[in-house]
């Protein structure tokens, strides 16, 4: 598949040398990986089978009730922060202004201000269980994001798609060696621990409600994986995320 040609790669960057507090989590959590692959209960494949989530339904059947929200935020588009803004582990894979972000949950922190303006998509994504995370994810015409992986298979991917240009088979994400297509009102599950990148090769603003939340485990990968996501949460890059969207609600008080 080919980029879009409006869309420039970033540059070649240095690889990343993290602290040693840091290095050696993250060294920890790939070890850990192997042991949530092997007690899932949904399989370890890069999109799964949306019935096996009991939410799901839920959630699609809700879409429109989302999407009007989803329109009053976008009234304000232009003061929405970039995702790089809010995590800037983000801008290893994006650097410009065409991948806005509106948080109602970060890692499992709330935010406040913005769920009360959501307060049906507030209610809908707190009643999914294991939600961790839970934010508009709005693309410009013509983004790209490329081949990038998540940080950790504890937590499985869905998009709840909301607005898909046409033609719809311009606006894409590839997973491992799979291509989806987004389709209003319906959710994608997917481990973002394959390779996966995002196409918006139209002229529209594709937005789908982007959800983390926990793998079903058997037990005792349950307990292992509440742990590491609670050491995960209190880790400097989520910590960071939350004094940057702290900033930005600043910003717009004044």
């Amino acid at each position: 598949m080919e980029q879009s040609n409006d869309d420039s790669a970033p540059a070649p960057r240095r690889k990343r040398r993290h602290r040693p507090s840091v290095a050696i989590g993250l060294w920890l959590i790939k070890r850990l990986e192997h042991a949530i692959r092997h007690y899932s209960t949904v399989g370890t494949t890069p999109f799964f089978d949306t019935r096996q989530f009991p939410w799901v339904p839920v959630l699609e059947a809700n879409w429109q009730a989302i999407r009007q929200e989803l329109e009053q935020v976008l009234e304000q588009r232009e003061r929405l922060p970039n995702f790089q803004d809010i995590s800037r582990d983000q801008l290893n894979i994006t650097q410009d202004d065409r991948w806005k972000t509106f948080f109602l949950y970060g890692y499992g922190y709330k935010m406040e201000g913005n769920c009360a303006r959501c307060p049906e998509t507030t209610r809908l994504v707190e009643a999914i269980p294991g939600m961790y995370t839970a934010f508009f994810s709005i693309l410009a015409p013509g983004k790209h994001i490329p081949p990038h992986r998540g940080p950790y298979n504890g937590l499985l991917r869905a998009h709840l798609a909301l607005i898909v240009p046409e033609p719809r088979e311009n606006c894409r994400i590839q997973v491992g060696d799979q291509v989806r297509h987004w389709e209003n009102g319906k959710c994608l599950v997917f481990d973002d621990t394959y390779r996966h990148q995002v196409w918006n090769d139209t002229d529209g603003t594709r937005v789908v409600l982007f959800l983390d939340v926990q793998r079903p485990l058997a037990w005792p990968g349950t307990l292992l994986n509440r742990a590491v996501l609670r050491l995960i949460r209190w880790s400097p890059f989520i910590q960071d995320a939350r004094r940057n969207h702290r900033a930005w609600e600043r910003g717009l008080e004044r």
